[in-house]
């Protein structure tokens, strides 16, 4: 037997693997076995993992549905709400900040559970497709707005009252708040009013505060329009007075940007009675010539800064005078085309009502805050304040007039009546008369004519007519442009506009015209918009503001410009005193040319 089993070949064995002997029992390693029970776990992990991956995938896809679904359920509602509140119109902003405040407070009436600012965004983007978003504001003030939304008139939102200064569209800056702080300590002074006497002025000339309600308004305004830098004192080799030393200069120079900026503020924000009390703090208005200690710490900062004593020598410098006329034109044309950016675009009323009462007791603030102040910065600063109160003056009459005119232009029964009236009209006759003064050639008049009876007829709207105004001052002036003699060529043919357009309403007049009332309101309605036109022309040929050309004082070739008109012609005799009108059709000496029609 032991021959035999030594006979049966040896068979290899090693001990890293798994043995099967035929006939044998088989044998495992002890490295075998954890390896084999490693794999199992392993395999049994990986069916787990992907198992739990789907079950995550499919509870995460649920999740999403659901949140999909609440969230078309719950911003149905807030469409409609925002298609019920607001409106896309060109032209107007809104803080991105006042949208979602308004959001917010509907929400929490509604006792629906708000979304974020970001969420918030790309719904209204989605609701007014093409809404653009701008940065407006003063410098280090500056807000995001949505440009071309606004509150629509039939809105609730409008009569909010609660949180308004958070609803305002800028608030003052730090450095003003400071300075504005101190004036509300003293004397009993109320939103830039005093308890005692300037309120009961304020009662006295109407002015109505309607700063709280500037939500509601500052839609109409141009809130985006920045103070510009202002140039440096050109002191044009003149010595500095005596006492004045150059850090005194510098001193005035930001003292005066710094005022400057929060007027620009205060406007803004519709705080009209503020101004006065600005205009008090800066020119250290004092009730009694000693001054009490409550009213020397109002100004103590600005008294560190620059003594009143300088200020008063400063006053008196000459560069320092036309500095200040040039800044204040500059702050007082920003103010006019923030307050009125457009002056044909409607205006509510009380807003409109504001504007003129403000207007109205601009320069009696004025000449009351600068008390002890130099009669030489007196003037200068009365004068660019005149300017500004009659521009804002004439704009919202001229607002005021567009608006009613507006009226007639969209009335078809009205129009066909003004045509009729207006054929009856002798305009050969009307020549005849007019021609002695106005010296116009006949077919200048007769295009003119013919180009107003067709833009009725076609009964265009109050800007397509204003836009034909705007081209007959370019064409009548066209041979003026870059002269010396454009503002006095400009002048001159708004007085005999208005002398023509007088000559037809009076030829209205007596024939009893139906259309009477009607063609009398356009009438003024375009004298005071050629009045405006001719000043921003003016303005623009001269390189300044309409301001400052309306504060100007009148030049002496102004004063007599219809001799020096004739001084070409030789002495005025009583030749040139005679109306024929084949002189006046025959006259070189005209102001409008066939040849500039045509052009």
């Amino acid at each position: 037997v032991q021959q035999q089993l030594q006979q049966v070949p040896v068979q290899h064995v090693y001990t890293n693997q798994v043995q099967y002997v035929e006939g044998g029992d088989a044998t495992y390693t002890t490295s075998t076995i954890i390896c084999t029970g490693l794999h199992l776990v392993v395999c049994v992990l990986s069916v787990l993992g992907h198992l739990l991956a789907w079950a995550l995938c499919l509870s995460v896809c649920l999740w999403l549905c659901v949140c999909v679904l609440s969230r078309q359920l719950s911003s149905g509602p807030q469409v409609q709400w925002l298609l019920d509140n607001y409106e896309t119109v060109e032209g107007v902003s809104l803080p991105r900040s006042t949208l979602y405040c308004h959001y917010l407070l509907h929400c929490q009436e509604q006792k629906l559970e708000p979304v974020n600012a970001a969420s918030f965004g790309k719904l209204i983007r989605s609701v007014f497709m093409g809404l653009r978003t701008r940065r407006l504001g003063t410098r280090g003030n500056s807000k995001y707005h949505y440009y071309g939304l606004r509150i629509k008139a039939s809105s609730s939102l409008l009569r909010l009252m609660e949180d308004q200064q958070h609803l305002a569209m800028r608030q003052q800056p730090f450095s003003q708040k400071q300075r504005l702080k101190p004036v509300q300590k003293v004397e009993g002074i109320t939103n830039g009013m005093s308890s005692g006497s300037g309120q009961q002025q304020q009662q006295s000339s109407g002015l109505s505060d309607i700063s709280t309600q500037v939500q509601q308004y500052q839609q109409f305004l141009d809130a985006s329009r920045a103070l510009p830098e202002f140039p440096d004192v050109d002191l044009q080799g003149r010595a500095l007075p005596e006492g004045i030393e150059l850090e005194h200069l510098k001193s005035f120079q930001l003292l005066y940007r710094e005022h400057c900026e929060a007027i620009l503020d205060v406007m803004v924000n519709l705080q009209f009675p503020l101004v006065e009390t600005l205009w008090k703090t800066f020119w250290r208005f004092s009730e009694s010539q000693a001054g009490d200690s409550a009213t020397l710490a109002v100004h103590d900062e600005s008294e560190k800064r620059l003594p009143k004593s300088c200020l008063v020598l400063l006053c008196k410098y000459d560069p320092v005078l036309r500095w200040s006329r040039d800044c204040d034109n500059t702050l007082y044309q920003g103010l006019v085309e923030m307050l009125i950016p457009d002056v044909l675009r409607p205006i509510p009323s009380a807003l409109t009502q504001a504007i003129r009462n403000f207007a109205k007791s601009l320069e009696s603030w004025l000449t009351n805050a600068m008390m002890n102040i130099p009669e030489e910065m007196v003037r200068v600063k009365v004068t660019s304040a005149s300017a500004f109160a009659q521009t804002l003056r004439r704009y919202t009459s001229l607002n005021h007039l567009a608006q009613a005119a507006r009226a007639v232009l969209q009335n078809t029964a009205q129009i066909n009546q003004m045509l009729s009236d207006l054929n009856r009209v002798d305009f050969a006759n009307v020549q005849e008369q007019a021609s002695w003064v106005c010296r116009c050639e006949d077919r200048v008049v007769q295009r003119l004519e013919q180009d107003f009876k067709l833009t009725l007829q076609q009964q265009n709207s109050l800007e397509q007519w204003a836009a034909w105004l705007e081209g007959v001052v370019s064409q009548v002036l066209k041979p003026y442009q870059s002269s010396s003699a454009f503002p006095k060529a400009a002048k001159l043919f708004l007085l005999k506009w208005s002398f023509y357009s007088s000559m037809v309403i009076r030829d209205l007049t007596l024939r009893s015209a139906a259309s009477f009332g009607s063609f009398h309101l356009i009438r003024l309605l375009y004298d005071e918009y050629m009045y405006y036109l001719i000043e921003h022309r003016v303005a623009q040929a001269k390189g300044e503001t309409p301001i400052a050309v309306m504060g100007e004082e009148e030049d002496s070739d102004d004063e007599c410009q219809e001799l020096s008109l004739q001084s070409d012609g030789g002495a005025i005799g009583d030749e040139s005193l005679e109306p024929p009108a084949k002189l006046a059709r025959t006259d070189q000496r005209v102001l409008f040319t066939t040849g500039s029609m045509d052009n």
